[in-house]
């Protein structure tokens, strides 16, 4: 399972910050073009022992020329760098069953199902529809407290085939009750069973979401 995750994960990485694969498990710092960016873009990657810097067409040469030389520690703290993101992929623990009972009321939704949830608000975060009641999320674990939803895991769709983000909202007043945990859990064991390499996003500054992340047995695997 690690070598498969691995390569999905590369392959999306690949993709996402338009460099190679030789130069992913590399040891250097890579300067790439995203040709699709159509405002100005920098986005940066650490990944094992490389740093990716992407940057937009028009961005690119001015972008190198302040960031040529510097190491990892001080390419993260340039000054046009802001939001750090630690993304994690599962365990071998993965397998371990989710805690036997959340108390409350659970539900998987897929694919066409989750359109039932059109409308629904406050779970930005793993469910969201635009204007026209279409949403990227093509799988869902919900949480009922009676007839209320108070608490959403969602999977959506990237880059790469097979490979879905998890995302997670929990209503403030349900928190610290490990809800999301159980959430989490529960979705990342359906996807798995199904052949779906799930990854999870945490801002640096979200310890709550970082200790999801380690009670669900996910491993950090880039920045």
């Amino acid at each position: 399972m690690k070598v498969i995750i691995k390569g999905k994960i590369e392959e999306l990485l690949s993709k996402e910050f338009c460099c190679s694969l030789d130069e992913l498990n590399g040891k250097s710092t890579v300067y790439s073009v995203n040709l699709n960016a159509k405002q100005p873009y920098i986005k940066i990657l650490a990944y094992r022992n490389c740093v990716v810097v992407c940057a937009s067409e028009d961005l690119y040469y001015k972008v190198r020329e302040h960031l040529q030389g510097k190491n990892r520690d001080e390419i993260f703290e340039f000054p046009l760098v802001y939001g750090q993101t630690i993304h994690y992929v599962p365990d071998d623990n993965y397998t371990k069953d989710e805690a036997k009972s959340s108390g409350y009321q659970c539900k998987y939704l897929f694919d066409r199902d989750i359109s039932a949830l059109t409308g629904l608000t406050g779970f930005e975060n793993s469910l969201a529809f635009d204007e026209n009641g279409s949403t990227s999320t093509k799988a869902v674990y919900i949480a009922r407290d009676k007839n209320r939803i108070i608490g959403v895991a969602g999977a959506a769709e990237s880059l790469v085939n097979g490979v879905w983000e998890i995302g997670i909202d929990v209503m403030e007043e349900y928190r610290n009750a490990r809800l999301g945990t159980y959430l989490v859990r529960g979705l990342t064991k359906e996807l798995l069973e199904r052949n779906i390499i799930p990854f999870y996003s945490a801002s640096i500054t979200n310890i709550g979401s970082q200790m999801v992340a380690s009670r669900c047995d996910y491993i950090p695997f880039w920045v």
